[in-house]
């Protein structure tokens, strides 16, 4: 649960606010536009409940992907996620951790930052898995208090925005339209991490009980963090000082803690931040050592480290990650990144359905709450937002497609499986 909660709060919560007040001008649009999110980041995480307890192997979409349609698309889904499904997320939480902090010491450079912040956190990560466990707990806790802290201060605020919450006329129209759409790319960013736990299923001593049970609380619990969060920086900012700003989180600040308030919320980010890097550069590995085992030309990324570490797999990810910090801009990075993602998991829920009529008799230890309802929500909800960042980020949805096209090439050119898939 506390990875699954680390790898959702990250940048998307400080950072995309200030993207989606321009088109969207209205306190109750805004929640409304949040509360779609988290409701189809829940249905997600149902879904994937399922398939993680009946299929508990670590690899995330690429296990299922192979399973139920063909190793092709699961070494789809699998490139993805081993070229930029985590290492970009990684990037983008590092690229936060740098600004946030030269907000708290002037002068200090952001890139220097952001890298530093990836080296350390992979040194630790590297280390026991006693330490790399407790260290990702107690940063996961922190974080939690944290955004507490800033829900506490943004409803103790005296003089409060004239922001309503309650729909008004003109709301419907700007549900229903393409600003809503687009902003619901950032907000599902924001909520990526839903299925965190799935991916080190085979680590779990009884994944049929706890993929479920992480998955949904932990989605569950981030949704009514996110609307809390909004709910504070809207009532304490206007709405003009925050349009168009991606470190939204500074300017709200000092409406929330006063003079001082930049450096006071910096420092909580940043120390929040901390976890995110952490939660995505422990599971992004297991993916790619997954498919290690299964493939012969990727045999030399299942090599674990006496402890069990993908160590390989894990500075892989590391060597992506910093190129991307020194190659992409954030903007860039989050619409990239969020195409090829949701088609991924667009496929995965759709598997339930397609595993419940091909294969009746597989236990299932959990069945998804609300089926065929549930997943039917989480595609509906994702196709629409598809549609919309093709229209409007034609060029990186092309480059999400690209990378998936290479994808299939290699596994195409590549001698077949080694062995097959569990």
């Amino acid at each position: 649960m506390c990875i699954v909660v680390a790898d959702m709060i990250g940048t998307g919560i400080f950072t995309s606010l200030g993207f989606q007040v321009g088109g969207l001008p209205s306190g109750f649009a805004i929640m409304m536009l949040w509360a779609v999110g988290g409701l189809c980041a829940l249905c997600g995480a149902l879904s994937y409940a399922e398939l993680g307890a009946a299929l508990p192997r670590s690899g995330g979409e690429y296990h299922f992907l192979s399973t139920i349609y063909h190793p092709a698309v699961g070494f789809l889904a699998g490139w993805i996620s081993a070229t930029v499904g985590f290492a970009a997320p990684v990037a983008l939480a590092a690229m936060a951790f740098g600004q946030y902090f030269a907000g708290v010491v002037p002068g200090a450079h952001p890139l220097v930052l952001s890298l530093a912040a990836v080296w350390l956190t992979t040194l630790v990560l590297l280390r026991d898995v006693r330490l790399r466990s407790g260290f990702q707990n107690a940063a996961t806790l922190l974080k939690v208090a944290l955004v507490l802290v800033i829900i506490a201060a943004g409803f103790c605020v005296t003089d409060a925005e004239p922001v309503s919450f309650l729909p008004a006329s003109g709301d419907g129209r700007l549900i229903g339209s393409a600003p809503f759409a687009i902003s619901l790319v950032y907000v599902m960013y924001a909520y990526s991490g839903w299925n965190a736990s799935i991916y080190i299923a085979g680590e779990m001593r009884n994944p049929g009980r706890d993929i479920p049970r992480s998955v949904g609380l932990g989605t569950l619990l981030v949704v009514l963090l996110y609307l809390g969060v909004n709910a504070a920086f809207l009532r304490s900012t206007p709405l003009a000082e925050m349009v168009g700003k991606e470190q939204v989180a500074l300017v709200a600040g000092p409406h929330l803690f006063g003079a001082a308030g930049t450096k006071v919320m910096a420092g909580l980010i940043c120390a929040g931040l901390v976890s995110t890097i952490s939660a995505m550069m422990w599971i992004g590995p297991r993916v790619t050592m997954a498919m290690g085992e299964d493939l012969r030309p990727l045999r030399w990324l299942a090599g674990k480290s006496a402890a069990g570490l993908p160590v390989r797999a894990m500075l892989v990810q590391f060597g992506i990650v910093n190129v991307l910090l020194l190659t992409s801009t954030f903007e860039k990075v989050v619409t990239y990144v969020q195409f090829s993602l949701q088609v991924c998991a667009f496929l995965t829920v759709l598997g339930v359905i397609v595993l419940r009529h091909t294969q009746p008799g597989l236990p299932r230890p959990y069945r998804t709450w609300g089926y065929p309802v549930t997943p039917l929500v989480f595609l509906a909800i994702s196709a629409w937002m598809l549609v919309h960042i093709w229209r409007s980020h034609p060029w990186e949805s092309l480059g999400g497609l690209a990378t998936m096209a290479l994808g299939l090439g290699i596994y195409f050119l590549a001698p077949r499986p080694a062995v097959s898939v569990k």
